[in-house]
C-alpha cells in the first residue's frame, strides 16, 4: 500500500465550514484517492471522476461510493487483524440523513488509523 496522508479531522471540518464548503470538495476528493491506494486497484475511479459523477447523479453516486468504501475499510481492517464494523452502513445512513461531514470525518479517522497500523513511521 502507497502511502496515505493523515489529515487532522477538526482542522479539515473547520475549514470546511469556514470556506461553505469548497474544502469540504477538495477534502472528499482526497479522500477518494487515499481509497484507492488502500484498495490498490488502479483501475478505481478518482477522486474528481466520483465528485463529478455524484454532482450527475444527485448524489446517488457518492452514497453508492461511500457504502463500498465502508466494505473496503472493513475488509482493509480485518486483514490487519482489528476487528471490524459494518463501516458501510454507518456512513451510508450518516449521508443518507444529512450527516455527511460525519461519514467523512469518521472515513478520515479510520483511513488515520489505518495508515497507522501499516506504517511504523506515520505520525499521529
Amino acid at each position: 500500500m502507497t502511502e496515505i496522508k493523515k489529515r487532522n479531522v477538526a482542522v479539515a471540518i473547520i475549514l470546511s465550514i469556514v470556506t461553505c464548503g469548497i474544502y469540504a470538495i477538495y477534502w472528499q476528493v482526497c479522500l477518494v484517492n487515499d481509497v484507492n491506494k488502500v484498495k490498490e486497484d488502479e483501475s478505481a475511479k478518482s477522486g474528481i471522476v466520483v465528485f463529478l459523477l455524484s454532482i450527475v447523479t444527485c448524489s446517488i453516486y457518492w452514497l453508492y461510493w461511500v457504502f463500498k468504501t465502508g466494505e473496503c475499510i472493513d475488509s482493509a481492517k480485518t486483514a490487519n487483524g482489528t476487528p471490524t464494523l459494518s463501516r458501510g452502513l454507518v456512513y451510508l445512513l450518516l449521508s443518507i440523513f444529512g450527516l455527511g461531514i460525519v461519514a467523512i470525518a469518521i472515513l478520515q479517522s479510520d483511513l488515520n488509523s489505518l495508515a497507522a497500523e501499516n506504517y511504523d513511521d506515520f505520525e499521529m
